[in-house]
């Protein structure tokens, strides 16, 4: 397994976990096993294959790092979410940029750029390209107050392009 399913795998369980009871490491005890990966297999090619040492434990940091620190990275997504409230964004890409953001703060083996372009293609895969390129400027605007850098060329040219935020996929 490669990181970037690895991070999809994140990504679902951090949304999961707007709508569960659990706590981030029974949620985890439960998802990363065995029996339900072989359940979710057949309809999702990403649980096809049992996270090995290295991604669970990128899994496990990451989502319950998301845990952690929910409220800041919400605050930073409505921060730069300008002129649109928290509630009206979609939320999976809420968990993508939830996720994305986490990785720029509290990751930094992680290249930021590799962060962002990540999110904006996972978001592409869920969502619609209009929300793709509300994402990339988010992240864009993000990472160059927060982390004091440029993103990639390519989300910086989209994100010139990105004024408004998309209605969320149907």
């Amino acid at each position: 397994m490669i990181r970037n399913v690895a991070r999809e795998i994140a990504m679902h369980l951090s949304y999961e976990l707007s709508f569960t009871d659990l706590s981030a490491e029974e949620l985890l005890d439960q998802r990363l096993s065995a029996d339900h990966f072989e359940s979710l297999a057949p309809e999702y090619e990403v649980y096809g294959k049992l996270p090995g040492p290295s991604q669970r434990t990128y899994i496990r940091r990451v989502v319950q790092g998301i845990a952690d620190h929910g409220y800041e990275l919400d605050q930073y997504i409505e921060r730069y979410a300008v002129g649109w409230k928290f509630a009206r964004i979609p939320l999976v890409a809420s968990a993508i940029m939830r996720l994305a953001m986490y990785e720029i703060l509290y990751m930094p083996d992680i290249p930021n750029g590799a962060s962002i372009n990540e999110a904006v293609e996972l978001t592409r895969k869920y969502e619609t390209e209009d929300v793709a390129r509300f994402v990339n400027g988010i992240l864009g605007s993000f990472v160059r107050a927060e982390a004091g850098e440029e993103p990639p060329a390519r989300e910086a040219a989209a994100a010139e392009d990105t004024e408004e935020a998309p209605a969320q996929a149907e």
